[in-house]
């Protein structure tokens, strides 16, 4: 079962867990307007590290634990054709959810709750995945210091999301939209969901540790949130 999991991940096609396994360790950020399935997306990345045996702490803003487990759940039935996450023991263990009011997140606070969690021995994350983070709200310093606390912990990858803003028309030189237009440099890979009349696009925006060229879009089914196969 883990095997056929793993492969039938679409994911894979980014080539994202090449750089892991070589150690490397990198941060990703997937953007798109609210509501277009950034989650699912995460959600598909926190599976793969879970299932290659990678324990996955995802951090939910703003959403409570039954919905983040709902995720799990819907994503992992259309990858195994109806399979529950609660009849694999195997990886349930890989996975712990933390949530957070979207008043109530702080840097100091998060990282006070894992470094207990660490220290105490109760969970020791090598993926971490932060939905719903206000980078409107945060300065690009922050975000640098999150990062260097993050991989101090021996994390492999991080990955967050970001909401994007259809009259926001700020945007970097290569293409990263407001409010992230200024943060390039902090990511190795962002992704970025794209609806286009009747089809749903992930324009690679960056792509530093994968397998794919930056500029490079494919497509999603709109129904599962999974990349379509060529």
């Amino acid at each position: 079962m883990e095997n056929d999991l793993v492969v039938n991940n679409s994911l894979r096609a980014l080539g994202l867990e090449n750089s892991s396994a070589e150690g490397k360790q990198s941060m990703g950020l997937v953007m798109a307007r609210a509501g277009l399935g950034k989650t699912a997306i995460l959600v598909q990345f926190a599976l793969d590290c879970m299932l290659l045996g990678n324990k996955v702490l995802h951090v939910a803003i703003g959403e409570g634990v039954d919905k983040t487990r709902a995720w799990y759940d819907d994503i992992l039935a259309v990858l195994t054709d109806g399979e529950k996450i609660e009849t694999i023991p195997e990886i349930m263990h890989n996975r712990m959810i933390m949530t957070f009011k979207e008043s109530g997140f702080s840097k100091a606070l998060f990282e006070e709750r894992l470094e207990d969690l660490v220290k105490q021995g109760i969970y020791q994350p090598q993926c971490l995945i932060i939905d719903g983070y206000d980078f409107e709200g945060n300065t690009k310093e922050s975000l640098e210091e999150f990062k260097a606390f993050m991989l101090e912990q021996g994390l492999k990858m991080i990955w967050f999301s970001a909401v994007s803003h259809r009259g926001d028309e700020r945007v970097s030189a290569s293409g990263v939209p407001a409010p992230c237009h200024d943060l390039d440099s902090v990511f190795d890979t962002v992704l970025l969901i794209n609806p286009s009349k009747d089809e749903m696009k992930l324009d690679i925006i960056k792509c530093d540790t994968g397998s794919i060229d930056p500029g490079t879009t494919l497509l999603l089914d709109p129904s599962t949130m999974l990349l379509k196969k060529a």
